[in-house]
C-alpha cells in the first residue's frame, strides 16, 4: 500500500511526493440533465466542456468491508497494494506540478473560472515512479455552487480517489478480455449469442469486438430515466436500438451503452455481479485496496472525509462526494461497465502497468500477452470516425482503450500510444515507446463540468513529459 502519509494524515498539496523503500507495485449529457423532460441520458461519454442542463470495491486501505449488492459482504484484499518502486524526481515534475497549479485559478484559456479544484499527476517509467504530485483541493465548493471558506476546504492528497467516470471502460474490457482468455467468449461472436436480450434490427450483426472498438453503431447512450426498477433498466440498455442509418462495423462511434452491454455479459458469464467480479478478476489479485464501486460502502470515515475527492455542486445535484457523477450509472445503482470505479493515481498506474507489460504485474498473469497484443492492436484501420466534438480525430482504437489520440496525448501521441479518458478530468495514458503511464486525474466537474475544457491541460502535461522523457 501506499506509503502517502496514510500514517500521519498529513495533506501534501501543491508538492511532489516520491516515496522510497516501496516496491512497484462522456461522460456529457447530449439531452437534459435529470431535471429535463428528456428520457435519454447519455452514459460517461467523455467529451469537452460543452453547456448542457443539467458497488461496491474492496475495502480502502482501512480493513473496512464493503458490500457485493445490496447486502452481501465483500472480504477485504488479503494483501495490501503492490506500489511501484520510487525513482528520484523527473526533470519535468516540476514542469508539470507547474502547469497544474496555474490552472487552480482562471487563465485566459479559462477566463471566468478555474480549469478545476484540484489536481493528481503520477508518471511511472519503467516500473519506477518518476513523478507524484497533488495540487489544490479534494473539496472546494458546496452546493449551489457556494465556495467554501478555507478552514472547510479539503487538500488534494496523492493518494486521493477519484470518480475516474470513463476509464471504467478499461476495467470492464479487461473482465471481458479474461473470459476470452477463458475461451468463454469469442471477440467475433455476435452479443446475442450470450445476451438474447440484445436484441433489434441490425443487432444481431453486432459482436462483442464491435463493442469494445466502439463500431457497433449504438448511440452514446441509453433511455433508462423514468423506468422502474433496475430490471427494467437493464432491459432497456439490452434493447437500444441501433443508430439510423448506421451499420455495425463501419465506423468509430463513441457509445457508453456497448460498455454497459459487456457489463451484463460479464455478470452472466461469471454468474456475479460487476462490482464483484472486478474484485474477484482485478483488484484482489492485484492487491488494490484503494479500487472499486460506491467507494461510500468500503472507507473508513477518516478516508471519506480526507480523501475523497469532490465532483458535481450544482444545486441541481447537490454536492456529489463518493457518488458516482455519471447519471446513468446513478440510476443503475452506481455499478456500471461505463463509469461508476473510482481509485487512486497509484492504482490507475497499476493498470497501465499491467498492460505494458503484456498482461503481468509483479509476477501475477491477469491477461495472457495475446489477449493483450489483441486489446492494444488497431480494430479500426480504415475505418471512419464521427465524432462532432472532435472533428478530425483518428478512428484508432484498440479492444477498450484508445490508441493515438493527439487530442488528449500530445507530443506523447503514437500507433503505440494507448490509454482512456474520463468525463470527471481523469486520464490514463501509456507509450511503449518510453515505458511511460502516466496518469493525470483532476475533479474538473467540480463544481460545473462545464468551467472547463480539461483536453488542452491533458495536452500540456503530455507535452511537458514527452520533452523530458526521450523515447528509449
Amino acid at each position: 500500500m501506499s506509503l502517502v502519509d496514510r500514517r500521519a494524515g498529513l495533506p501534501a498539496t501543491g508538492r511532489l511526493w516520491h516515496h522510497a523503500r516501496v516496491h512497484l507495485a462522456r461522460r456529457t449529457l447530449l439531452g437534459a440533465g435529470l431535471a429535463a423532460t428528456t428520457a435519454t441520458l447519455t452514459g460517461c461519454a467523455d467529451r469537452p466542456a460543452r453547456p448542457a442542463p443539467g458497488a461496491t470495491g474492496p475495502t480502502g486501505g482501512t480493513g473496512v468491508p464493503g458490500r457485493v449488492a445490496a447486502s452481501a459482504p465483500v472480504a477485504a484484499p488479503t494483501s495490501a497494494t503492490p506500489t511501484p518502486r520510487a525513482a528520484g524526481p523527473a526533470p519535468y515534475a516540476q514542469r508539470v506540478t507547474d502547469i497544474l497549479t496555474r490552472h487552480l485559478k482562471p487563465t485566459p484559456a479559462h477566463p471566468r473560472h478555474p480549469a478545476y479544484a484540484g489536481a493528481v499527476a503520477l508518471a511511472m517509467v519503467d516500473g519506477e515512479i518518476t513523478m507524484h504530485t497533488a495540487v489544490g483541493h479534494a473539496l472546494r465548493y458546496a452546493a449551489g455552487p457556494r465556495e467554501l471558506p478555507a478552514r472547510q476546504r479539503v487538500p488534494m492528497r496523492p493518494d486521493s480517489i477519484f470518480d475516474l467516470a470513463s476509464l471504467t471502460k478499461v476495467y470492464t474490457a479487461i473482465l471481458v478480455l479474461q473470459l476470452v482468455d477463458q475461451g468463454r467468449v469469442e471477440l467475433a461472436a455476435p452479443v446475442q449469442a450470450y445476451l438474447p436480450g440484445f436484441s433489434g434490427p441490425g443487432k444481431e450483426r453486432v459482436t462483442v469486438a464491435m463493442l469494445l472498438a466502439h463500431t457497433g453503431a449504438l448511440p452514446v447512450g441509453a433511455k433508462v430515466r423514468g423506468l422502474s426498477g433496475d430490471a427494467a433498466r437493464r432491459a432497456a440498455v439490452l434493447g437500444t436500438p441501433l443508430l439510423p442509418g448506421a451499420t455495425p462495423g463501419d465506423a468509430f462511434r463513441y457509445s457508453s451503452v456497448g460498455l454497459m452491454v459487456l457489463a451484463q455479459l460479464v455478470e452472466q458469464l461469471t454468474g456475479t455481479s460487476l462490482d464483484r467480479a472486478l474484485r474477484d478478476g482485478l483488484t484482489t489479485p492485484l492487491g488494490l485496496r484503494d479500487t472499486g464501486f460506491r467507494p461510500l460502502t468500503w472507507l473508513s470515515a477518516s478516508a471519506k472525509a480526507h480523501r475523497l475527492v469532490a465532483t458535481d455542486a450544482r444545486t441541481s445535484r447537490g454536492l456529489l462526494r463518493g457518488t458516482v457523477h455519471d447519471d446513468v450509472c446513478a440510476l443503475l445503482g452506481g455499478v456500471a461497465g461505463h463509469a461508476g470505479v473510482f481509485a487512486t493515481a497509484e492504482e490507475v498506474a497499476v493498470i497501465g502497468q499491467l498492460l505494458l507489460n503484456g498482461g503481468t504485474y509483479q509476477g501475477r498473469r491477469i491477461l495472457s500477452s495475446a489477449v493483450v497484443d489483441r486489446m492494444l492492436s488497431n480494430a479500426n484501420r480504415g475505418r471512419r470516425a464521427y465524432d462532432p466534438d472532435r472533428p478530425g480525430r483518428p478512428a484508432d482504437h484498440g479492444l477498450g482503450v484508445v490508441l493515438n489520440q493527439p487530442w488528449f496525448m500530445g507530443d506523447l501521441a503514437g500507433p503505440a500510444t494507448f490509454g482512456h479518458t474520463g468525463f470527471t478530468g481523469t486520464s490514463l495514458l501509456v507509450d511503449p515507446r518510453r515505458k511511460l503511464v502516466l496518469v493525470l486525474l483532476t475533479n474538473r466537474a467540480h463544481p460545473n463540468w462545464s468551467w472547463s475544457d480539461p483536453d488542452p491541460i491533458r495536452v500540456a502535461v503530455a507535452d511537458a513529459v514527452a520533452a523530458g522523457l526521450r523515447p528509449t
